[in-house]
């Protein structure tokens, strides 16, 4: 189930805010200029699916979203907890960065953590299967996919090098918990 907390920046341990309600979810982050939206395949996508099956399941949103926003580039991406390089690639998303471009992410299956670090307060969004996060250029985040991930993601860019962070070398996101998946929605 998809979940939003909102922290005071200096307060890690209680959330002032917490949310299931997709709809609220949108209302919020949209405040901050974060696109929060649920999609719905077209058809069934089977485990083990090709990314061309996949991004066909979603097309009619991708179209709608490339033609909105102008990306250039979108993929299929998809991590299983026994990924031998699982923790190099949890640890490259854990510190606080931002990048020159909107950062795009629709999950196709499994789940991850956003948290934003915007004007004061930290935003952690919980997205699962059937979420689409649209993190602007610039604010500043860091991903968690757990200890154990499990996601399938269709990514979308807008440069042709694809993401780039720009860590900021602070230590926000250690500071505040790590990400710990609900069971599967």
């Amino acid at each position: 189930m998809s979940r939003l907390r909102i922290f005071d920046e200096n307060n890690p341990d209680t959330p002032e805010f917490a949310s299931y309600d997709p709809d609220f979810i949108a209302t919020e982050l949209k405040k901050i200029g974060v696109t929060f939206e649920r999609w719905k395949a077209s058809q069934p996508v089977e485990a083990g699916a090709t990314p061309e099956q996949v991004m066909e399941a979603y097309r009619a949103d991708i179209d709608r979203l490339v033609a909105e926003r102008g990306f250039k580039s979108v993929d299929v991406v998809s991590i299983a907890p026994d990924n031998p390089k699982r923790e190099e690639m949890r640890a490259k998303f854990l510190d606080e960065h931002f990048h020159k471009e909107d950062e795009v992410r629709f999950f196709v299956d499994g789940s991850g953590l956003f948290t934003l670090h915007v004007d004061g307060k930290v935003y952690e969004i919980e997205c699962v299967k059937d979420d689409l996060i649209a993190v602007p250029d610039s604010t500043l985040h860091w991903f968690d996919m757990g200890e154990s991930p499990r996601f399938v993601a269709i990514r979308f860019f807008t440069e042709p090098d694809g993401w780039v962070g720009h860590f900021t070398g602070e230590t926000i996101a250690q500071r505040f918990p790590r990400y710990v998946p609900e069971q599967a929605s």
